[in-house]
């Protein structure tokens, strides 16, 4: 994957294809000659951010895809091939390599730590390559794949926090590092997937991840911040300090299962569902709303039961519960991340589903105070309709394309040097795959 994706860079044009359970959104980038791995660039998350230009962009509605991993390959195969299509139209451009992104495959983080002796004073990209490869590989189990490694925090000597030690004196190297794997045949189905679409796959990334680094603003992401992005299928949820990433996990309810409970509760049919749930949805009832009639509408041809009306309180009284309870079970997942022992707790919603009217209000009572609405950072050229909540990870996907953190440590390892029980497998496994 990283040949493909250095392939990609060569050419000055990749595609970024955002597979999720409501909708399939590509947007293909153009870069205007700079690598993104130049070493001017820094290592900061948003490095190499102007080093792109969005030129095409297409989004279709989702098929074939449940709990954000793919369940009906055709279908999804059908989905892909519409929207990269649309999307290289506008570009007026043709695309081979794809970095694709999902959410879903039940993201597990694990935290690593490693420790070596420096040979000299000065710490090289060996020393930083050694002390990664020393690393204790936990036992991940039997059908999981590593989707991201990243270290998170170096230290030397008794000197904490740095972000990149080369170049600086000392003697003793460690490392804090954070592993996410996912399940292997979400990974293999998608990748199998884009390949039937005859596209090459440049890389892979968990759409939480990328959320956080569109949606968070670089205070956030420095003082400690979660992420959450509501899908269709499922709710993303990653957790950054020190501009890294050191939690993901995601809970599978989303939008969709929203919409199912008004499909039912209203006997209607999900596509009308859908549109009540966009045009007059909300999660706080006030005494307006109790006056306040929706039509509901259909055409079964019963003349009364088309003509039904529902009071905005009711649907209310439909939707609360189950936002209730996605949000009852993310405050789960970041109470057992140790979430309330950050410097900052703030939480920022984003994706589709964060557009309900009122969700913040509820959202703070239930997660804490400090919740705000996040909208992805502005890129350049690209359309006014996809600059939206539900376009936060597709756009940090473009930041991710241009920017990969997994690659900024990859440095080269003599295969002799390897500590007989480290990491050996993980690096060999990065070497081949990515």
């Amino acid at each position: 994957m990283r040949n493909m994706r250095r392939a990609a860079m060569q050419r000055g044009v990749v595609a970024v294809l955002d597979v999720g359970t409501s909708k399939i959104a590509c947007l293909v980038l153009r870069f205007d000659g700079t690598d993104g791995l130049t070493e001017a660039d820094g290592i900061g998350a948003m490095a190499g951010q102007a080093g792109f230009r969005v030129i095409g962009a297409a989004t279709t509605r989702s098929r074939g895809v449940r709990f954000g991993e793919i369940e009906a390959m055709q279908e999804t195969e059908r989905a892909i091939r519409t929207a990269v299509q649309a999307a290289q139209k506008m570009a007026n451009m043709r695309v081979d390599h794809v970095i694709a992104c999902f959410s879903g495959a039940q993201p597990r983080s694990y935290g690593l730590a490693g420790q070596v002796e420096l040979e000299g004073q000065v710490v090289t990209e060996q020393d930083v390559s050694r002390v990664l490869s020393a690393c204790d590989l936990p036992d991940i189990g039997d059908g999981r794949e590593v989707l991201h490694a990243q270290p998170v925090n170096f230290a030397l000597d008794h000197r904490s926090g740095l972000i990149d030690p080369r170049g600086q004196l000392g003697q003793t190297l460690a490392t804090d590092m954070h592993m996410l794997t996912v399940d292997s045949i979400a990974i293999q189905n998608l990748a199998h997937c884009v390949k039937r679409c005859d596209l090459e796959l440049a890389g892979v990334a968990s759409s939480g991840y990328v959320s956080g680094v569109s949606s968070l603003v670089e205070d956030e992401q420095e003082l400690g911040a979660a992420c959450i992005d509501l899908g269709g299928g499922s709710s993303s949820i990653s957790i950054f300090i020190k501009k890294h990433m050191i939690y993901a996990d995601s809970v599978r309810m989303g939008g969709d299962h929203v919409t199912g409970d008004i499909s039912m509760g209203l006997q209607v049919p999900t596509s009308v569902a859908e549109r009540i749930k966009t045009f007059y949805g909300g999660v706080v009832a006030t005494g307006m709303d109790d006056r306040e009639m929706i039509e509901i509408g259909g055409d079964t041809g019963d003349w009364d039961r088309d003509r039904r009306t529902v009071s905005r309180a009711e649907l209310i009284g439909i939707m609360r519960p189950r936002v209730e309870e996605i949000l009852e079970e993310v405050r789960a997942r970041l109470d057992a991340a140790g979430f309330e022992y950050l410097p900052s707790q703030q939480i920022v919603l984003t994706g589709g589903g964060s557009q309900i009217p009122g969700l913040d209000g509820l959202a703070s009572r239930i997660l804490g105070q400090q919740v705000r609405l996040g909208r992805p950072l502005r890129v350049h050229g690209l359309p006014q309709a996809a600059t939206g909540a539900g376009f936060a990870s597709a756009v940090g996907m473009c930041l991710f394309a241009a920017n990969p953190q997994d690659e900024w440590w990859d440095f080269e390892l003599p295969v002799d040097r390897y500590p007989a029980r480290s990491l050996k497998r993980a690096v060999k496994w990065f070497k081949d795959n990515w």
